[in-house]
Parts: structure tokens; sequence; C-alpha cells
């Protein structure tokens, strides 16, 4: 099958490379300009052409919480999702007792096993933010849930995904922390660190064991001090290091998000969502975690304590809100595919996050407001606004 999206102005999104046309065959660009008679032609009227958003940090949409949600609920959130330009994401769970977790694992997977380009969003595999977060850092996470870091457990949510279990946040100065980071990291897992109160030293041992990316900078992270700077420090300072940011100017202020991307810039900051199921739905009362969260102007937080749980943020929005706080375009759209997909080694294993011969045809076309008009997913339109 080969298909055409003509009159596209390409933003790879590392550069701007104009007005082309781009030629897909099974689902894969094939090049840009290429002469021939596509099977079918989508006319992107000179709009712009960048690629999918991918979400690596989300725990929910539109009613379906990822902990809780069956396989059809999930292929249901992915089909959603898509309507936000996104084409891939990472199903987050949050801390749970080990059983549920293992079957959060299962029903994912099987999600992504029966997952096809028409059904939505692809289904990259688990996150698990936690279990193995400091209580003294827990932000919405239920705290009869945290413990120490297990090999044993971590095995069974392994097997459970069938080695799809992607990423794993872990609080590095936990007893067992840094042996549990280098054996997971040895098994392709991307680690991040978060919901700690690691000193600077503390992470940059669990950085060397293996940590690459920082969990919601910031949020859940020791405070800065000027003679102890603490994890975000330590993680924003390291070359080595992806950082996500929640930009919702709920979580952090726009200040701090120009402070972020400036330092960190576009080729390691990652923008994510960290939503809840109530996002895309209207103010009200929520469950995250099996704790009650009310969401009251499009602000998540738990009814009991009023700390913020999660976001109600969506990505298209968030590559709006990082342009409001400085950025431009091009360096918001990568901090929304590019630098996601190569946080968790997606542009090498999937070819995903960048619009260039040889890599998925997953891509959005947007207007100059930066609205989702059209989702491109394996070549295949499964939205259009």
């Amino acid at each position: 099958m080969r298909i055409q999206v003509r009159n596209a102005h390409v933003l790879t999104p590392l550069e701007d490379i104009g007005v082309v046309n781009i030629s897909i065959r099974d689902g894969v660009i094939e090049s840009f300009n290429v002469q021939g008679t596509p099977d079918k032609i989508i006319d992107a009227e000179r709009q712009y052409v960048a690629p999918g958003y991918i979400d690596t940090h989300i725990h929910g949409y539109a009613g379906i919480d990822v902990t809780e949600a069956s396989p059809e609920e999930i292929l249901e959130m992915s089909q959603k999702l898509a309507g936000r330009g996104v084409t891939a994401f990472l199903a987050s769970t949050v801390a749970a007792p080990h059983e549920k977790l293992v079957q959060a694992c299962r029903n994912i997977t099987k999600a992504a096993e029966s997952w096809s380009p028409s059904k939505g969003a692809r289904i990259l595999g688990p996150h698990l933010e936690g279990p193995y977060l400091n209580p003294s850092m827990k932000g919405a996470m239920n705290e009869a849930y945290l413990r120490k870091p297990s090999l044993k457990e971590f095995e069974d949510y392994y097997l459970a995904s069938k080695g799809l279990l992607r990423k794993i946040t872990v609080a590095p100065e936990l007893e067992g922390a840094i042996d549990f980071i280098k054996s997971v990291k040895s098994r392709g897992i991307t680690v991040s660190l978060g919901h700690s109160q690691a000193t600077y030293d503390e992470t940059l041992r669990g950085i060397e064991a293996g940590a690459t990316v920082a969990n919601h900078i910031f949020n859940q992270m020791r405070q800065f001090h000027h003679r102890e700077p603490g994890l975000p420090f330590a993680l924003l300072l390291n070359p080595n290091t992806f950082i996500e940011m929640i930009v919702d100017f709920i979580h952090l202020h726009p200040a701090t998000v120009q402070l972020v991307f400036k330092l960190a810039g576009p080729l390691r900051t990652v923008l994510i969502t960290d939503a809840v199921s109530a996002s895309g739905l209207p103010d009200g009362e929520y469950v995250l975690g099996g704790l009650k969260i009310t969401v009251k102007n499009g602000v998540s937080r738990l009814s009991e304590s009023g700390a913020l749980a999660g976001s109600t943020l969506t990505m298209d929005n968030a590559v709006k809100n990082v342009i409001k706080a400085g950025a431009g375009l091009l360096e918001a759209l990568t901090m929304a595919s590019y630098t996601p997909s190569k946080s968790i080694e997606a542009l090498t294993r999937e070819k995903i996050g960048y619009l260039k011969p040889g890599y998925k045809a997953d891509l959005i076309i947007l207007d100059e407001k930066l609205n989702v008009k059209k989702t491109i997913i394996n070549g295949e339109l499964v939205y259009e606004g």
C-alpha cells in the first residue's frame, strides 16, 4: 500500500524542510517528493506535518485508569489519544498491591498484542511508577503500597508483560535500589528516578547504576538547597539524562519550565502529561490508585490532603504551553516526539518520533494554531478533526 501526503510543511522536528510530498509504503516513510502514482492521497493543504506526540508517562484518559483497565479499555484509550495527536504512549501504573500490578502488566500487554494502527496510538508497554518510591515523597501515591525494591517482584512484572515492560521509576536512596537499578537496566528497561528524598550524591550513584530519566522534574523531589542541590539538580546537570516535565503551569511555574528546557535543551527535555483518568472529562470526583481525587478548574488533587494528583493535561496543550513559556516551534515538537522516543530507545527500536525515510509513518497534521487536524499512524489515517 502506497500513500502520499501532499503539500506537507514538514517539521522533522529537528529541522523545517518546507513544503514537500511524503511518500509512504507499507506504513514506513519512503522518501520526500518521490514521483509515482500512490494508492491513496492525503492533502495536508500546506499545514504543518510533524511526528506524532509520544507520551512516556500517562496514567489514564477519558475515564480510563491504566492500573485498573481491561485490555479493551486500554485500546479505547489508545483510540481517544489519537485525537490529541498522540501516536504512541507508555501505559503508566501507580503504586498498588503486587498482584494488581502483575494483572495491569498482563492487561497492557494483551492490549499491545491486539493493537493495530486503526485502533489508535501505539502501546509501547508498561511504565511502573513505583511501587519502589520514598513514602515521604508519595505525592498522590497510596503509601500503603510503597515498598523497597524487589527483584523477585520485578521478575513477576517482567514475565507478566512478556518482556514488554519498558520503564520503571525508583527512589535511588531506598535500601537495595542501586543493585536493583543495575539489574533492571541490564534487561533493557529504562529506569527513571523520582518520588525521592535522594541527595545529590545518592542521585549520582543511581545514574552511575544506569538510571537515565528524571521522573517529572521537581515534583515530589527533595527541594533545592544551595549546600545540598539534591536529586533534580544532579539529573539536570548530567548530560546523559532525560528530563520529564509537566507543562500545565500548575506543577511548574513558567519560569521553572524555561529554566529546565534552557538548561537541559530540547534534546534532553521530555514533555509528558502525567494525566489521570479525569483528563478529557469535566470537573468532578474520580479515583486514582484507590484514593479519591477531586478535579476543580481542571486541577486534579487528592480529595483528603489536597496534594496534586497527576494532571488533566494533554500532549497537544503541553506543546502549546511550552511555546508560551518561550520555546520555539521546532524545540516544542522535538520535546514532544523525538526526545521522548529517544528517552525510551523507541527511536531505534520502533523507529518512531522522527520524520525521515526508514522511520514509521506516525505523523500529525497541525493548523497554524497547532490544533490537531489529522493523525496518521503507520500510514493509516486514524483521526480527522
